[in-house]
């Protein structure tokens, strides 16, 4: 990870300090503070026990007056729940928890909606039984709650519409129907795809009931990670629309620049607000960019940079499908998709594209239209994703995990001071310390971007400045690192004849040091030649051009 991360980076206190340790005296009654919602997806207890929160209510209410049934994807612990629930309180007609919020003065309080609410979020179902029983649980508890007669003599479907017709019958208003993580039970199951399938039939039946019933429904909402194309859980359930990439609902979860500068001002005390945003900012669905809420919460708890939403997840699928599909590591800053294929999420047929935007590993950088149909180009989110990401998958690449970690470290300190000669010393320990045997059995070893991918991961998991493939008028170059005031220029080739050099040389050829010498700073052009024969570093040739 980063040296900025940890102390370095600005641990100014410990999360025994919340309340008011770390503020000047002057300052102690300038701001009020209030409690950190880490973890809580309740709108009532947010608002009921003095919790920080974002107003969402402008969202809410654009969707309700603009349209009925919606479907959004967003990655994990982004607020999904949260929003979920905060609807659901507004149809309920809770008027007391929205007092000084935008929809206050603007929804009408008199009428109550009954409201239908799924959650897959909890747990894993491994078995369709173990599905259908988590579907029948939830029919029981919406029934109880909504004082109607659950109908588990009749299949799934059936129960389902039972409930819609006896709670608008009850109630006199149509009803709401929310779906939290209405995918889990299929995503926890990808490595077993016929198990997957037998999750994803049972979740059809069961949503295939919104669109037959519509004119009993008022307003859908189903969330969740991924969106599947082709034969998915909403087979004939055309009617919803996607938010997901649609720019007036891109802030709809997370905070944005200024939530942060507003709602949490009191928390911002004593850390680098660029730092803040360098960390978590940048998730973006073609509108205002928005930061993880879980990182923010917890850095404001902890006072310490952290990539603390990566290390909550288990991206053992995403880091086993890079290695299989023996991704260009440096393809991955500039990646452009189509909006079909960023929802090509299928069983047994996940593109890479829709994988890594879609769990929140890439996000969107740019659009444009062609022919007027748009063309994503994607990016890193931020550091924390760039940093833990590369680093995973640098430890996937090495047959020791430990000592690569040990080395990124090392190679931090010989960039503090440029010692070369020491760098390529490391470079060539590692290549050589790989046995035959582990080539054999990882197939990425023997993918010519293997070796550009291991220097890059090295450097990107350090949190450096870095371009890959910098296009310039003569070309592309491999890779460009901005550092401690100075430019180093990297080219890769992979080589099985003397002599050596062609690398340096191609470098000095097509004149990829002329854009960095306007800002006079140290610029130094690093040849490196990787022998595919040999499997290890046969050059590493510098020359460094001192500042004007």
């Amino acid at each position: 990870m980063p040296r900025e991360a940890g102390n370095e980076a600005g641990c100014s206190r410990t999360g025994a300090d919340r309340t008011i340790g770390f503020l000047p005296r002057h300052r102690l009654f300038a701001m009020t503070r209030k409690k950190l919602p880490i973890g809580i997806q309740t709108f009532r207890e947010i608002r009921q026990e003095n919790h920080y929160y974002v107003d969402k209510t402008p969202f809410a209410l654009r969707l309700i007056d603009e349209g009925k049934h919606y479907f959004l994807s967003r990655p994990r612990r982004f607020g999904k729940s949260l929003f979920l629930d905060t609807l659901a309180e507004l149809f309920a007609g809770n008027e007391p928890l929205f007092r000084g919020l935008f929809c206050h003065d603007k929804w009408g309080w008199t009428t109550k909606y009954p409201v239908i609410r799924f959650s897959f979020a909890e747990g894993v179902l491994e078995r369709r039984a173990q599905l259908e029983g988590r579907i029948r649980s939830q029919l029981r508890t919406n029934a109880a709650a909504l004082e109607v007669v659950d109908r588990p003599d009749l299949g799934i479907a059936d129960s389902f519409i039972e409930l819609i017709q006896q709670a608008e019958a009850h109630h006199g208003q149509r009803v709401v129907v929310l779906v939290d993580e209405y995918d889990k039970p299929i995503l926890d199951n990808l490595g077993q795809a016929a198990i997957a399938r037998e999750m994803r039939n049972g979740l059809r039946d069961l949503y295939s009931v919104i669109k037959g019933q519509d004119a009993h429904i008022r307003f859908t909402l189903l969330t969740g990670v991924s969106k599947f194309s082709k034969v998915n859980p909403f087979s004939g359930l055309n009617n919803l629309f996607d938010i997901t990439v649609s720019p007036p609902f891109s802030a709809l979860c997370g905070y944005t620049d200024a939530d942060v500068d507003t709602v949490f001002a009191p928390e911002l005390e004593g850390l680098d607000r660029e730092q803040i945003r360098l960390w978590y900012n940048g998730y973006n669905w073609d509108g205002e960019a928005v930061y993880n809420p879980f990182d923010l919460l917890l850095l404001f708890r902890e006072r310490c940079f952290r990539p603390y939403w990566f290390e909550t997840g288990s991206p053992t699928f995403l880091i086993d499908m890079l290695t299989e599909r023996r991704i260009f590591l440096p393809d991955l800053e500039r990646l452009e998709t189509s909006e079909a294929l960023l929802s090509a999420f299928e069983i047994g047929d996940i593109s890479t594209e829709a994988l890594l935007f879609q769990t929140g590993y890439l996000t969107i950088d740019a659009v444009r239209r062609i022919g007027g149909m748009p063309r994503y180009r994607l990016r890193y989110p931020n550091l924390e994703v760039r940093a833990s990401l590369t680093e995973a998958l640098l430890r996937r690449y090495s047959p020791e995990p430990g000592p690569a970690i040990a080395r990124s470290t090392r190679l931090y300190d010989l960039l503090l001071g440029n010692d070369f000669f020491a760098m390529e010393e490391l470079f060539t320990a590692f290549f050589s310390s790989i046995p035959a045997d582990w080539h054999r059995k990882n197939p990425i070893a023997n993918y010519e971007g293997y070796y550009a991918s291991v220097f890059y991961a090295y450097f990107a998991a350090l949190g450096l400045d870095i371009v890959p493939e910098e296009a310039s008028h003569a070309g592309r170059l491999d890779m460009a690192v901005r550092f401690n005031g100075q430019v180093y220029l990297f080219e890769f080739k992979v080589v099985e004849i003397e002599p050596k050099g062609r690398a340096l040389q191609q470098i000095k050829d097509k004149g990829y040091a002329d854009k960095y010498r306007i800002a006079g700073q140290p610029i130094h052009l690093i040849g490196v030649e990787f022998s595919r024969e040999k499997r290890r570093v046969t050059g590493f040739e510098v020359e460094s051009i001192a500042a004007r």
